[in-house]
This record gives structure tokens, C-alpha cells and sequence, in this order.
């Protein structure tokens, strides 16, 4: 053990590499990042690594400095063809909804000022009139997330009382979180009615008592189940729950505002199709099919939505001003009917396969030998639209004269400076130009580039 040859912290920070640190960041960081990488050196010195080279030990604190204090998220290219991919943030942003969003962000904002009269207004009257325009609703209230949007639902009207939901209904959701389980946080207990697969009106009906505080219909948007089946429908739903005197409440997960059968698609329930069959709360998110910011946004009955607004938790839940100019400019794409061309994800869906095919062929020859086109299926993703998928056309990334090394590139594509995330089947690495933006290709490209020929 050669411990003399340790270089000092004071030779280390007078490193080029280090003192370009100490230009960016506070000396106290970089000094603390210094002494734990001689403090590192010294143990492996210990157990008979002899390397203790300043340049290695300089570069050493340069990358982890950018591992710590890079810009966070990261941004990465999609190439997965998972639409909404919940693990790398659901729906990209229309460039308006950016713009908004840096506004908001810039300087100070009328989010609670009536401008006319100099008193103190309400933040929902940012969007309220185009949410009520959008899903035909006599009041709307949006909240910081979905799962947020219900609690406040049931905190309000069911606390102390009961929720019956099918069970068929009453899942598991992504990251582990349970339905049942969110929903008890309201105070409210839960009443499962049914069976897994079949779920009856008669069923919600010999349940209702004296202490019922709502009904409670939750789309499944994550899953399917298919075969010996029956729902009941939130038509006969509200009818039973107008005949109880007891609201009914819709929670559709997904958010969308536009027809999905017309690209091949199942149909999506519809904020406004609740509305008009009379439910008396409609609940979904603003980052999925919506294509906006995450977003719990509630629309229904007046009367409801005006004791939701002052439940404590509502100032507990509320939303941003960043993420509320994000949803009124992604609401205003579907006012104007542009969605289809503004809106990120709608692109997405709406993208000629023709188009795709184009892509993937140019890439191919942009990148030359080891790549090649195949046909390959895209994924809404997100908790929407399960099990529905979109043709495409697929980048193959051979890794034929590599075996068993289309982890390892995958792995190289996902570590890189921009990092590439795509999918492996079949020993292929496969990338999907159908999630992949315009602006991104040409860093897609280098970075394929640069991780195959680590490979090679």
C-alpha cells in the first residue's frame, strides 16, 4: 500500500478539469465532492488498487458533479412507441402550452386578481369557462392530479358514509397504488358490489341504504377484461342514482375530449358524454389523453363542485399557476379544433403510416449497415386505451455479429449524453419514429451512432 502517491485535496482542486467546476459551483460542493473521491482513492488503495492518477480522479468528480447537478429530468428521445409513457412523463407539451407555461413562469400573473375591480378572485376562472364549453358541464374545479380530484370528490360528499363501486372496478394502479386504498383516505368506506366480471344495476341497486354517499363508476383504463363479461353502463347508473337522491360520481381516467374510433381505436369514454348522460361529477386526468400538464380535473354539477372548491383539501390539492397556464393553452388547441395538429400525442395517434414508413427508411440509410425496417405495432400507453395499438414501422438495430448484446446497446443508448430509449424483442434492439419528434432525429441518429460503434 502505496498511500504517499495519493494525490491532496488542495493539488486536486487546482486540477483544470476541477477548477472549471469551481467557476459553474460553490467551492464548498466542490470541495466536499474532492474529499470524497480521495477519501474513495484511499479505500481502494487499501485493498490493493494502486490507481490513484489526478486526471482519472479529476474526470471522476467531473462526471459525478454532472450526475448530481445536471438539469433534472433529464430529457430523453421516446423511441418506444408508447405514446403516453408514464415512466418518462406521459404527454409532451404543444409548443403554445410551452409558451404559456414561460410566461406564467417569467414574471407575475393576475392568478387570483380581478384585474376589473382590484379584489381577489379565484385561480379556477382560468380555465372554468373552457372546461364547461369543452364537456357542456355547469361547473368545473381542476386540482393538481386525478387521484387527488377523487379524494376531494368523496371527501366532500361521502365522508362518513358509503361508496358503492363494482368490484370488477376496485384495481391496482400503476407504482402499486390500490383504488380501494386512495379511496378510504376520503373517510368514506367502501361498499363492492358484483363480481369481478359482471357487475349488475341490481347490484349497485340492493346495496343502496340509508347510509350510501355516492355511486361510484371507475373506467378501467389500464386493463381489460374480456370474455364472459357485463358493466353497467353510467346511463342506468345515474337513473338509479337520481331515483336514491344519490350523486353519482364518474372517474374516467383518461381524459379524452376527441373520438378515438375515427384512427382505428376503441371508443374512449368522453368527459362529455357523462356530462350529457347526467352524472353528477365527471373526474379525469390532464396528461394523458388530454395532452396537457398533470391535472385532476373535476366537471359536473354546480352545487357540487361550489362545496368541493371549499373543502380544506382543496387548498391542500390546488393546482400551480405554471400548470394551469399549460391546461388553459392545451384546452384552448380543442376551443380553436386544432388538437390534432398542435397537440403532441394527437400527432402521434393521428400519424399517417406512410409517413412513419418514410421515416424509418431514412434513418436506415442515414445509418447504413446493421440497421433495417419491419412492421411493428405502437401503444397508446399511460393507462389508456388497453391492449389497442397503432401500426407502425420499426428501426431494427441488428445486433447480429454482437449475440446477446441488444441489452447491452439498449443499455449504451439509454447512458449516452442524449439519452435513447427504445425496445428490445427478439435479441433486436427496435426504435418507433411514431414517438420520436421531428426536432429530435438528427440527435437520435448520432446517438445511435456512437452507441453501436462502442459495440462494434
Amino acid at each position: 500500500m502505496n498511500y504517499r502517491n495519493i494525490p491532496s485535496v488542495d493539488s486536486i482542486l487546482s486540477h483544470p478539469t476541477v477548477r472549471d467546476l469551481l467557476r459553474v459551483y460553490a467551492r464548498g460542493v466542490v470541495l466536499q465532492l474532492v474529499r470524497n473521491s480521495i477519501d474513495q482513492t484511499r479505500q481502494a488503495v487499501g485493498i490493493g488498487d494502486m490507481s490513484s492518477n489526478p486526471d482519472q480522479i479529476a474526470n471522476a468528480i467531473a462526471m459525478e458533479a454532472s450526475l448530481l447537478w445536471g438539469p433534472r429530468p433529464r430529457s430523453v428521445i421516446n423511441a418506444t412507441g408508447v405514446i403516453l409513457h408514464t415512466n418518462l412523463g406521459r404527454a409532451p407539451l404543444s409548443s403554445d402550452t410551452m409558451e404559456a407555461m414561460a410566461r406564467a413562469s417569467q414574471g407575475y400573473t393576475a392568478l387570483e386578481l380581478q384585474l376589473s375591480d382590484g379584489s381577489r378572485g379565484s385561480r379556477q376562472t382560468i380555465v372554468d369557462p373552457l372546461l364547461r364549453q369543452l364537456t357542456g358541464a355547469e361547473a368545473a374545479l381542476v386540482v393538481n392530479n386525478n387521484a387527488g380530484a377523487v379524494l376531494l370528490a368523496l371527501a366532500t360528499i361521502a365522508t362518513g358514509k358509503e361508496v358503492i363501486v363494482s368490484r370488477g372496478e376496485a384495481v391496482e394502479i400503476g407504482g402499486g397504488f390500490r383504488v380501494p386504498d386512495v379511496l378510504l383516505q376520503s373517510g368514506a368506506s367502501l361498499v363492492d358490489v358484483g363480481t369481478t366480471n359482471r357487475t349488475y344495476i341490481s347490484d349497485y341497486a340492493a346495496a343502496l341504504n340509508h347510509s350510501t354517499g355516492a355511486l361510484l363508476k371507475i373506467h378501467s383504463s389500464n386493463f381489460r377484461i374480456t370474455g364472459f363479461t357485463h358493466e353497467t353502463n353510467i346511463q342506468d347508473l345515474v337513473e338509479l342514482g337520481r331515483s336514491a337522491a344519490i350523486p353519482v360520481i364518474h372517474d374516467l381516467g383518461s381524459g379524452c375530449l376527441l373520438e378515438t374510433t375515427q384512427f382505428g381505436l376503441a371508443h374512449e369514454p368522453m368527459p362529455q358524454e357523462s356530462v350529457s348522460a347526467g352524472v353528477d361529477l365527471a373526474l379525469f386526468s390532464g396528461d394523458k389523453l388530454l395532452g396537457g400538464p398533470q391535472a385532476g380535473i373535476i366537471v359536473g354539477k354546480k352545487s357540487l363542485v361550489d362545496r368541493m372548491s371549499k373543502h380544506p383539501l382543496a387548498r391542500a390539492l390546488r393546482i400551480d399557476k405554471v400548470s394551469l397556464a399549460a391546461l388553459s393553452a392545451t384546452l384552448l388547441h380543442y376551443v380553436r379544433g386544432e388538437a390534432l395538429s398542435k397537440v403532441p400525442v394527437w400527432q402521434m395517434v393521428s400519424l399517417p403510416l406512410i409517413d412513419i414508413e418514410a421515416r424509418a427508411n431514412t434513418w436506415a440509410e442515414r445509418l447504413g449497415v446493421g440497421t433495417s425496417v419491419t412492421e411493428g405495432l405502437s401503444m397508446m400507453g399511460g393507462g389508456s386505451l388497453p391492449e389497442e395499438t397503432l401500426p407502425t414501422c420499426l428501426l431494427v438495430l441488428s445486433t447480429e455479429n454482437m449475440s446477446g448484446r441488444a441489452k447491452d446497446l439498449t443499455q449504451r443508448l439509454r447512458e449516452g449524453v442524449h439519452p435513447v430509449i427504445g425496445r428490445v424483442e427478439y435479441d433486436r434492439v427496435l426504435l418507433d419514429p411514431r414517438t420520436v419528434l421531428l426536432h429530435e432525429e438528427d440527435t437520435l441518429l448520432d446517438a445511435v451512432r456512437l452507441a453501436m460503434r462502442h459495440l462494434s
